[in-house]
């Protein structure tokens, strides 16, 4: 059997893409795709369905396998290395647009698996992390309930204090209030906002432009497999450069 090489960079970004490619098969999802996110950094990541964003996020942690080019996280690259995958996944949160909670299990239950499970920590240490999490996010109260017996938009907020658990370096997060009414969708980004205001790296994909433009240091905007344009918030929305980003924006506010 051949061992497998580490290829680690030293590098202060928490998140390098270089020429990302992807296949469905016939079907070209990811063109050279290049995004290098700093630690600490903000990303929204913006365009129409079927643009790509879902996923090139999900690369990030090897949830879709790229056929070309490089990802590397905290200077590790991504690769099909068993060992390199667990140790990226277990520094990099995630939220999906559903929220994965095991419904047999209660709240607290689901916020204290993976660090007993992956970090190793004793009951006693990851209750007590759970509690500050949710407490954060503003739901310590549900602890001892079932995910059932939550709203959608509790829900999502117990995934992402369950995902800040293993306390992870930086955080994904997929759409997350696309499943939400309106009503829940307010809770859940403000949870996101205090997640940006305490210097969580974040890379999100959604559609929310006004949490966009309150929280993103950059606004990317893909279409058709490709980053078409990256900028500001306030020059991505007030002075877009690219004909596409400028039709995506009319479409959405209107004018």
């Amino acid at each position: 059997m051949t061992k497998q090489t580490t290829n680690i960079i030293s590098d202060d970004a928490a998140i390098r893409i270089t020429n990302l490619n992807k296949w469905y098969g016939d079907f070209h999802v990811l063109k050279d795709v290049n995004l290098t996110v700093k630690q600490g950094e903000r990303i929204v990541i913006a365009g129409p369905s079927g643009s790509g964003k879902s996923t090139l996020i999900r690369c990030i942690n090897r949830l879709e396998v790229h056929q070309k080019g490089e990802i590397f996280v905290d200077g590790i690259e991504l690769t099909s290395d068993v060992k390199n995958i667990s140790k990226i996944r277990s520094e990099v949160g995630m939220c999906f647009q559903s929220f994965n909670l095991f419904p047999h299990l209660t709240i607290l239950e689901n916020c204290t698996l993976a660090p007993m499970s992956v970090r190793g920590l004793s009951q006693t240490e990851a209750e007590e992390i759970a509690m500050h999490f949710l407490e954060k996010v503003r739901i310590s109260d549900q602890a001892m309930k079932h995910p059932g017996q939550l709203s959608g938009g509790q829900q999502q907020r117990v995934a992402i204090a369950r995902a800040l658990c293993m306390k992870p370096r930086a955080m994904l997060f997929d759409e997350p209030t696309s499943a939400l009414d309106p009503e829940t969708i307010k809770e859940v980004l403000d949870t996101m906002i205090t997640l940006a205001e305490d210097g969580m790296t974040m890379v999100c994909v959604t559609h929310e432009m006004g949490f966009a433009r309150q929280v993103a240091d950059r606004v990317i905007f893909m279409d058709k497999g490709t980053i078409v344009e990256e900028n500001t918030p306030d020059e991505f929305f007030d002075n877009p450069q690219h004909e596409r980003t400028q039709l995506f924006l009319s479409q959405i506010f209107g004018h």
